[in-house]
């Protein structure tokens, strides 16, 4: 049964300081987004006292209230993206009494399978995320729907401009909104909040060539020409977004939680791959190499298909700590540029050693990134429009595991699932922090609903080789562990049911130099609906059609 939506309430929710317009100019980060195609978040919460009353007289009103507050440290949220007739660009302003759009609705849509662990149809999630007010003239920034499954949750529904913001900002925001939510029930309104989620606005931090937004605005121009069918377009200041590709209805969502010890399987299955390859070279084995490698393969095989077909991969890095200067966390709107592995054929990763192949060609991505890879966004905008051919397999990643999503409570608990539902617009996976905080990560797909039962089959079933490690080392490192956890066999223990902290214990050095590398990795992949490249590849192929 398909199930149905009842929207309750559509209101305007005004910053609650009244200051000053505002003018905020877009950089040469931003300007890659102004026509694409936004981000869609919906953020799930379980609660059994959602009721109907409770809903109205509690949830709703605290969760606006708040959000009023919230605006008015996050101004130009509240404004819209317009281009004025002398500027050379787009810029983000704030008028008095600008607003954001919220949308109250009740559906009757069974919570725990949008929660679980079970693939679902996909446009099942439509229905929870708001429209975003776009027209020639101008567009809306953010706009937030709240919908209510009585007596099971509530969930928040998120549609972001990503012109106006990047994963790191958004996420930002949706902090700041949750604690200034929770606080106001919690009556500690005194309460500071953390300056790690008071944005900062100075332009002037981005350090760029003064020719690099003339690039990107060419670029850009030649592309929209390109999927115009070669046509110059009527309007060439319209900021309308780009036409979203029609959703095929088989279409499923999948979302695989792996556990920490899941996750070093994984790593120390490349391990041993690795160590009797020919290859010298040390791979990096951080949690994001090991999980986007992982994720990367198995959709590659999934697809099948002819073994010569051109695949490839692009995640995003966020840029804040890599430009001379640094530029600050909290920096507010676009600070992400990409790395790409194309083009490559699917036979690489559909042998043995496929896994091992994608970990090395992602190890060294990662490796090879510096403080220059902000400055080449116009090469790759380039790279991408001319390397890849129509029909590519190309996977990128929308998310990071390091947002800290599942920290997002406003009151009623920490989220029960988070879901970026803008990777439907191409073949993008997304990614997340574990919820129970353990290290774990959770990884969402969506997938023709064949190639979905395909790819969940080499997903388990490549998670079912064991961890290994000689039996000679002490059994006084499983105090605290039965016996029977423990399987003997052959001169080693099989760690399948003991805790990882206890394979950590005997190797506290390699577990360091992980935790090292995860944190150097903490930029990557925060593009929110895949890497730009992506898009832009998505929409070149259907202009060239």
């Amino acid at each position: 049964m398909v199930s149905a939506l009842n929207v309750i309430d559509v209101s305007r929710v005004t910053p609650s300081d009244s200051p000053e317009p505002f003018t905020l100019s877009l950089t040469f980060f931003d300007l890659l987004w102004y026509k694409l195609h936004p981000v869609q978040r919906v953020i799930f919460y379980r609660l059994a006292d959602a009721t109907r009353p409770f809903f109205d007289s509690v949830i709703v009103p605290n969760l606006k209230s708040s959000l009023s507050s919230s605006l008015s440290h996050y101004l130009p949220l509240a404004g819209k993206l317009v281009w004025d007739s002398l500027d050379k660009k787009p810029s983000l302003k704030y008028s008095q009494n600008d607003a954001v759009s919220f949308t109250v609705a009740e559906s009757n849509a069974e919570f725990s399978l949008l929660t679980g662990n079970k693939p679902f149809p996909t446009t099942e999630l439509y229905p929870l995320v708001p429209e975003l007010q776009v027209s020639d003239e101008s567009a809306s920034a953010v706009s937030f729907q709240v919908t209510l499954f009585p007596n099971q949750g509530f969930c928040i529904g998120v549609t972001a401009h990503h012109a106006v913001l990047d994963g790191k900002t958004t996420t930002m925001f949706l902090k700041f909104w949750a604690n200034t939510c929770k606080r106001q029930q919690d009556q500690t309104v005194n309460a500071s909040v953390s300056q790690d989620l008071i944005p900062i606005y100075d332009r002037t931090v981005i350090k760029a060539p003064g020719d690099i937004e003339t690039k990107i605005m060419n670029q850009l121009s030649s592309f929209f020409k390109m999927v115009s069918g070669g046509k110059e377009p009527e309007n060439p200041r319209s900021l309308k977004i780009l036409p979203s590709q029609e959703l095929s209805p088989d279409v499923v969502r999948f979302t695989l939680d792996l556990t920490r010890e899941d996750i070093q399987t994984l790593r120390e299955r490349l391990k041993r791959e690795s160590s009797a390859s020919s290859s010298p070279k040390e791979l990096r084995l951080s949690t994001f190499v090991v999980t986007f490698s992982y994720a990367f393969t198995c959709l590659v095989r999934a697809r099948g298909g002819d073994p010569n077909r051109p695949v490839g991969y692009g995640f995003a890095v966020d840029c804040r700590s890599l430009l001379d200067p640094p530029v600050p966390s909290n920096y507010f709107g676009n600070c992400v540029s990409a790395s790409l592995g194309m083009p490559l054929t699917a036979e690489t990763f559909m042998g043995e050693e496929g896994f091992l192949s994608a970990a090395r060609m992602v190890s060294d991505s990662v490796d090879g990134l510096d403080e220059t890879v902000a400055l080449k966004l116009p090469e790759i905008m380039g790279a991408f429009m001319s390397s890849l051919p129509p029909g590519a397999q190309l996977l990128s990643v929308a998310g990071s595991t390091r947002f800290g999503v599942y920290e997002l409570d406003f009151g009623w608990g920490k989220p029960q699932r988070v879901v970026i539902v803008s990777i439907d617009q191409g073949e993008a996976i997304s990614m997340a922090e574990g919820r129970d905080g353990n290290g774990g990560v959770e990884i969402g797909f969506s997938l023709k609903k064949h190639e979905m039962e395909s790819l969940i089959d080499l997903l388990h079933q490549g998670l079912k080789n064991e961890k290994l490690i000689d039996a000679s080392f002490p059994w006084k490192i499983f105090s605290g562990y039965s016996r029977s956890s423990v399987d003997m066999h052959k001169g080693n223990i099989s760690f399948s049911n003991i805790a990882e902290d206890v394979f950590y214990k005997v190797v506290p050095a390699q577990r360091e130099k992980e935790e090292d590398e995860d944190k150097k990795d903490q930029g990557l992949s925060s593009f929110d609906t895949g890497s730009l490249g992506l898009l832009i590849w998505r929409h070149w192929v259907q202009g060239a059609q």
